[in-house]
Formats: structure tokens, sequence, C-alpha cells
């Protein structure tokens, strides 16, 4: 809080209320745009969760792991972001050492399983591109769930588990709860903790993740360079085909320029605090966490409203309408991939009616429905 002294001249106090309107306008706008990326994160994962709820075509194996990501966000929204803005704008923390363990366990692991449900999506997709003609026997609900719990009891190894034994501490005592220890909450780090947590959880998921879009964006190209012959030999407009590449590469462009510019920066300063022993500079080290959750609001955009069947389920929703499984409409989707067998009527006349909705190509050869789903869910 600003305060102003009686003794002071003319010069000086102009100066200091200059400065303290400065410091209570930025408080504001601080206190503005993290109020934003609570509400967006809030809001756009709940509209997921109801998507899903409302709409029978989206209860697909694909999208448990979408559901599960807007649940790992949602909460962090809820149980977490709210106490890191009242962290960052007040200058002590009001609610104690115990309960600043939890607040920090939660963080890191809610933090954690969103990061791990993003590379369980990638695999997903990954599998869906691969193949495609196997992928109901790859994906499986009992492996869903195996996934599903790999992430929680990561996420629950990596925070609460050495958080509140010690293990992440230089002295490996319990962090904020020694008795000359100031007012503040912090997760504190030493080499050990850092390079396990960096590595299990960022560094390694990454690396795979962009490995695998790699693979997913050169058979991408291969089949959009099958489909452009195709369609050259139909007197298909060419440019089609180009069309469809440049979105699908847009569209996963998208998915890990967001994953990479989010996280990377935090864990980047997380790993160079722990390894060199030192302590970055306070408002350089909130920018990069705050750009992390930010990740957490960016999710719903990235993983469903770039979906066409989630765009129409939204729409629907606004509209309080129900969806059923023998919807009229056959949207093309870019994480929904049906199972062999689990065709509408619908669907099944749409595959006769409608040649771009063919599994496999007339050269014999797999074609990924993924792949002209991704190109095409970027359209209107």
């Amino acid at each position: 809080m600003c305060s102003v002294m009686d003794d002071m001249d003319d010069d000086d106090l102009k100066d200091s209320v200059a400065t303290c309107w400065k410091s209570i306008l930025y408080s504001v706008l601080i206190g503005v745009v993290l109020v934003l990326i609570i509400i967006i994160t809030i809001c756009g994962n709940v509209v997921v969760c109801l998507a899903v709820g409302f709409d029978r075509r989206l209860r697909s194996m694909t999208n448990c792991f979408i559901v599960s990501l807007a649940i790992t966000d949602l909460l962090l929204g809820i149980l977490v972001l709210p106490f890191s803005a009242l962290n960052l704008l007040h200058e002590e923390w009001p609610f104690g050492s115990t309960f600043c363990n939890i607040y920090t366990s939660l963080d890191v692991m809610l933090c954690t399983a969103s990061i791990l449900n993003l590379f369980m999506i990638s695999l997903d997709r990954y599998y869906g591109v691969t193949a495609p003609l196997r992928y109901s026997m790859l994906v499986t609900p009992c492996r869903v769930g195996i996934a599903m719990g790999v992430i929680w009891v990561v996420s629950l190894m990596v925070s609460f588990l050495p958080i509140h034994l010690g293990w992440n501490t230089k002295d490996k005592s319990i962090q904020n709860l020694r008795e000359d220890g100031e007012k503040e909450c912090k997760l504190e780090l030493n080499k050990e903790y850092v390079l396990v947590d960096g590595l299990l959880t960022f560094y390694l998921p990454l690396v795979i993740m962009c490995l695998m879009y790699y693979r997913i964006f050169k058979i991408a190209r291969e089949q959009a360079k099958r489909i452009n012959h195709a369609n050259c030999c139909n007197a298909v407009s060419p440019t089609l085909p180009t069309v469809r590449e440049h979105k699908a590469t847009v569209t996963l462009a998208a998915v890990m320029g967001a994953f990479i510019i989010c996280w990377f920066p935090y864990f980047t300063v997380f790993t160079y605090e722990g390894v060199n022993d030192i302590e970055v500079d306070e408002t350089a080290f909130l920018i990069v966490l705050w750009l992390g959750y930010a990740n957490s609001a960016l999710n719903p955009i990235l993983y469903a409203a770039l979906n066409r069947d989630f765009r129409t389920a939204y729409q629907r929703l606004l509209h309080c309408r129900r969806v059923g499984p023998l919807s009229n409409e056959m949207p093309l989707t870019l994480l929904h991939i049906r199972r062999p067998g689990e065709q509408t009527l619908q669907d099944m006349q749409s595959i006769h009616d409608d040649k771009p909705h063919n599994l496999q190509e007339s050269n014999g050869k797999e074609c990924s429905p993924f792949i002209r789903n991704v190109s095409e869910s970027s359209g209107p």
C-alpha cells in the first residue's frame, strides 16, 4: 500500500502520489489480466465437459482424454489459480504454511496432470494416423483407464509426496514450516527434484510429442499427395488438397506451438534455478508461471473449438438442444475417430454418397480419416 509522510515537501509529495497511483494502476491491470485468465480457464473447460455430457456423438474413446484434460484444467482454475493470483497481488501469504503446502502440491499435481493429458492426446492421435484400421484394438477402455491412472499416479508422485516429505528442499526439511521462515508461499527446489520432475513431466514428453507430430505431418503430406493424384484423375480442383494440407499444418503447428510457448519458458527457469541453486528475478518467474497457467485457458480452444463436432455441440448448447447418436449431420472431426462397426445409418449413407468419407483410397492403401478431419476441422 502507498503511504504519504506528513513532513514531505510539495515536490516529494507529488512524486509520492504519482508513484502511488502508478502502483495502484499496475496492480489493477495485473489483477484484471489474472481474473480474465481464471474466468476463461473455468468457463472454457466447463463448456467442454457440458458438450460431451449433452452430445452423445462426443462420447468416444478418443475424447476421454479431452474430458480428462478439461476436468484437470477446470480444477486448476478453481483450486489453484485464485490463490496464485492472491499470492501475486498480496505482499504476504495469509493462509498459513500448512495450507500453502497443500496449495503448492495441488499446483504441481494439476499442472503435471494437464501436461501428461496433452501427451496422451498426442499418443492417441498418433495411433489414429499411423494405424487407423487397428485403432480400436490399440486404444481400448482398459488401456485408456490404465493411462489415466498412470497420469494421476505420476502427478501425485512429483507433487504431494516429495513436498510433504521434504524431498524437494536443499536440507530435506518440509518447506514453509521452518520457525524462521518468512510469510511467503513458494515451491522450494533442489537439484535432484528439479531434474526428475523436469525430465519426467516435461522434457521427455515434449521430445516424444515432437517426434509423433512430425510423423503425423509426414503422413498427412503423403496422403495429401495421393488425394491430389486421385483428384487430378477425377477432374477435381488440384488446389483443394493443398488447402487441406495447409489447414492440417496450421492445426498441428497451433497445438505444438501453444504447448511449447506456454510451458517451455517456465521449465527452463525451473531447471535453471534448481540446477544452479539461484533465484531468478521474481517478475520474470511470475510471467513464465502464468504463461504456463494460460495453457489451461487455451486448451479448450485448441482441443475443442478446432473440432467441428465440438463447435456444433457448443451451438446446440446455446440453443438448449440435446444431441443424439442419430443426428442428421455428419460433421468431420479433428479428434473423433469412430471404431469399425460403430457407424450410424447416416454415417453409412454418407460413406456411399460422399467419396471423401471413404476409409481407403482407390489404390487400396490405408488412409487415415484423421488426416481428412484435421484438414477439414478449421473450416466454417
